[in-house]
């Protein structure tokens, strides 16, 4: 596969490299990390949406989650910061539409008051998502670039 480069809105900047976790359907966060949050799971962060074929039972701790948008309760944003408490939760999140509150809320919280920054990016557009596959080369700049491959 030849190196694809997309640019989007760099919403918590950084630099990382590392592998895509993928995610075609909107991610449910709380769905997600219900295990972390509510079984006292806290060594990995194995995914818990049975609704989501993709990700159902695959660790996805320390991840580079690329999706559309997130979906679920009004308490995505505390179990994203829950789970970065815990050392679990994602490294980036790379979407290709625009980012909810809801999940927003809780990225930027962790980033202010924790100061734990998660990387993220959103309008990284459709093409995005339908070339990255999960275990993509995936390399992420400041300025908003994603180069996959």
């Amino acid at each position: 596969m030849a190196k694809q480069t997309f640019k989007g809105r760099p919403l918590l900047p950084g630099d990382l490299e590392g592998e895509a976790t993928v995610s075609k359907q909107p991610f449910n966060t709380t769905a997600s990390y219900f295990d972390n949050m509510f079984a006292g799971v806290r060594d990995k962060a194995p995914c818990t949406d049975s609704d989501n074929p993709e990700l159902f039972r695959k660790d996805i701790a320390d991840c580079i989650m690329c999706t559309s948008q997130t979906i679920g309760s009004t308490f995505g944003g505390a179990a994203i910061m829950g789970v970065a408490e815990m050392g679990v939760g994602p490294r980036a999140m790379l979407f290709s539409r625009h980012i909810d509150s809801i999940i927003s809320a809780g990225l930027f919280m962790e980033d202010i008051w924790n100061e734990k920054r998660i990387i993220t990016i959103d309008l990284l557009g459709d093409e995005f998502l339908e070339t990255v596959q999960t275990g993509d080369p995936i390399a992420i700049h400041a300025d908003g670039t994603v180069e996959v491959g």
